[in-house]
């Protein structure tokens, strides 16, 4: 690879990991599997030592995570550094060598790696006084009032002395599966996983809702016990349970082939655990060794989290159905006898397109390998060819839609399958689900169930019918599961979305290729949906991450006149169809200027100091990079003060920020 070409590659792979890092910590929505993420993550790590190209605020070497819009913030008092991966046996042997570089005579404590969200614990004088996230390790948010919602965390503990924990907040098997069944029976949507879910209740802006869910916890390390010492891990969390916190069950070993012969014996008993794991955690049990191993700017030298290889199990495929996409997409999506996999049943796992059963040769009938990618999507891995019944069936693709009978189509080159009916039913409800999603135009209350029986109901047609709803009360009441309180809160979640900003509106029409950022980057680029519309290809495909492919699916379907009549639809009904920010630009001061902002500011909040920079024609961003501009910082700045410091990047305070407004003010009264 020359170096131009790694040089890209560096920083495509840094940005990508950086949407997933956000997806994960910050929006607890994974979009890949963790397989997936490690695999990107060594090929940036390898590239930046092949070329030598290291950066501070790498993904590589940063702390994930990062603190959502509505919650305080929290400076930790020890930095919540994350664990280095192992995925194999000789990854641990590796391990294990360079801990005997530097140390001898030790001894592995090993523990349950549980898959939910860790979380930081401070009692003082007896009390449970606050409870915060990870964050991005220095600095989280503050969820003391969701945590004590958690039954089994002690509020009241018999110690004086000033006690921070950490420890993992989880929601059990069973929980888990109850909780998807209700979700299910209210037309919501459903957790991927048991940590999604855990992840999700804790950093509800509600506490009422994160009361309503099955949490539970178990605390991992002690930062500090004030007026204590401890030789091994062991007696601090032996002293730790004594006070009545729930602590994960600890085995010691002595020797790296110990260590590999439990982590063979749980891949095994996993299963019978009421609650998930995704792996073990080995640490070197003497805390003296620890300290004289010290960290890595990312991670501690004396631990590493032993990641378990998805879980597959072996059921069998009794059917394979056709599922009709909002786009007309035809997939494939096989009916499996139900199987637990990851504290979740499955019944079904997609065969993705034509070309995927006929490479795998997959038959109704079949013994198959099943698992979840990341525990996230159910998926058909292979077929027990040895299992192969005599009467097995080979799967025929259909060449009419199952939905409404007309005509599909395979473009050339193409996998997909579609069908040509644009007034298909089956893609008209998917598109309905999709603009009503949280992502799109967030309408709460209306998921997969009750947009199908709104639908079946006849009570929406089109897309703008969703603002007509007001006008059927009656008959939205008379749906199952519908009583008035439900009807009423559903009207008042339609109503909310008519002011969504622009590109929420862009997303939810689900033009193909325009995902999320791109939806933001038309909105932010057209400002109006009038002057999207009547964009030629050129214009879109200049802007920076759009690219030609996007560019032409955004002309076509703007062309189609039955897309312009929907959008007409809504806008009579009241729908914001604007830049909430366009027309509120007071003066270019900021024009291409990017702004970090970091600590609390005396006289603005977050989101007041935003809108006065984007007022001014600049941006702001969550991170530093090369690219930001200023960094602007108010009081217990975080890490991103240290990180610009490296950077040398200009760093600012109030009254700085204010005298360049007042000159801005200035020159525009003159």
């Amino acid at each position: 690879m020359e170096s131009a070409q790694a040089k890209e590659r560096i920083q495509k792979l840094r940005q990508e990991l950086r949407y997933h890092n956000d997806q994960y910590y910050l929006y607890d929505d994974p979009q890949i599997s963790d397989a997936q993420y490690d695999s990107l993550m060594r090929q940036l790590i390898d590239l930046e030592n092949e070329y030598n190209d290291h950066d501070p605020l790498s993904p590589s070497v940063t702390v994930g995570g990062g603190v959502l819009e509505g919650f305080e913030k929290v400076t930790h008092q020890t930095v919540q550094l994350s664990l280095a991966n192992a995925f194999n046996e000789g990854e641990l042997r590796d391990f294990d060598h360079r801990i005997r570089k530097t140390v001898s005579n030790y001894t592995y404590s090993a523990e349950y790696k549980f898959d939910g969200l860790s979380v930081i614990l401070r009692y003082q004088n007896g009390r449970f006084v606050q409870g915060a996230t990870r964050g991005d390790g220095m600095i989280g948010e503050d969820i003391t009032q969701n945590i004590k919602t958690i039954q089994t965390l002690p509020k009241k503990i018999n110690f004086q002395g000033n006690l921070i924990l950490r420890g993992e907040v989880i929601i059990k098997k069973n929980d888990f599966i109850q909780l998807n069944q209700d979700r299910e029976e209210q037309g919501l949507a459903v957790f991927a996983n048991p940590r999604n879910a855990a992840a999700g209740s804790l950093r509800q802006l509600n506490v009422a809702v994160t009361k309503t869910r099955p949490l539970d916890i178990f605390i991992f390390h002690a930062d500090e016990v004030e007026g204590k010492e401890f030789a091994n891990h062991r007696e601090m969390m032996f002293f730790v349970s004594s006070l009545g916190f729930p602590v994960s069950p600890i085995e010691t070993m002595h020797n790296i082939e110990d260590v590999i012969a439990y982590c063979r014996q749980m891949q095994q008993k996993r299963e019978e655990l009421v609650y998930e794991i995704d792996g073990l955690v080995f640490k070197i049990d003497e805390l003296a060794l620890r300290a004289k191993l010290g960290n890595t700017a990312k991670n501690p030298r004396w631990a590493i989290a032993y990641k378990f290889p998805a879980e597959e199990k072996e059921t069998r495929l009794t059917d394979i159905q056709i599922q009709v996409g909002r786009t007309g997409v035809l997939t494939p999506v096989a009916s499996l006898e139900p199987v637990h996999i990851s504290g979740s049943l499955v019944s079904r796992a997609t065969l993705h397109n034509e070309d995927f059963i006929a490479q795998k040769d997959i038959r109704i009938g079949d013994s198959v390998v099943v698992r979840k990618a990341g525990e996230i999507i159910p998926e058909v891995v292979r077929v027990n060819l040895a299992k192969r019944p005599a009467d097995a069936q080979v799967f025929t693709f259909p060449t009419s839609c199952p939905a409404c009978g007309y005509e599909v189509r395979r473009e050339e080159g193409q996998a997909a399958v579609k069908c040509v009916n644009i007034a298909c039913p089956a893609a008209f409800l998917r598109r309905i689900i999709h603009f009503c999603s949280r992502d799109a135009m967030n309408i709460e209350g209306m998921g997969p169930a009750v947009c199908a029986a709104l639908y079946n109901a006849k009570l929406i047609k089109e897309v703008s019918d969703i603002y007509r709803l007001k006008d059927k009360r009656q008959e939205i009441m008379q749906l199952d599961k519908m009583g008035e309180k439900s009807t009423e809160n559903l009207l008042a979640a339609v109503e909310q979305s008519k002011q969504n900003d622009l590109n929420k509106l862009i997303f939810a029409l689900g033009i193909p290729l325009i995902g999320q950022r791109a939806a933001k980057l038309l909105a932010g680029h057209f400002r109006t949906m009038q002057r999207l519309m009547e964009a030629k290809e050129e214009e879109i495909s200049a802007i920076f991450e759009i690219g030609e492919k996007m560019a032409e699916e955004v002309v076509k379907y703007f062309a189609d006149e039955s897309h312009r009549q929907v959008l007409a639809s809504l806008e009579q009904q009241g729908v914001n169809m604007a830049d909430l920010s366009a027309g509120t630009t007071k003066s270019n001061l900021f024009e291409e200027k990017t702004f970090v902002v970091t600590g609390t500011l005396k006289n603005y909040t977050r989101n007041e100091i935003k809108d006065i920079i984007e007022s001014h024609g600049g941006k702001v961003s969550g991170s530093v990079s090369a690219k930001t501009n200023y960094v602007l910082v108010g009081q217990e700045p975080g890490s991103k003060y240290q990180n610009a410091i490296r950077l040398g990047i200009e760093i600012i305070e109030e009254e700085e920020f204010e005298k360049m407004l007042k000159g801005s003010t200035d020159d525009a009264n003159y």
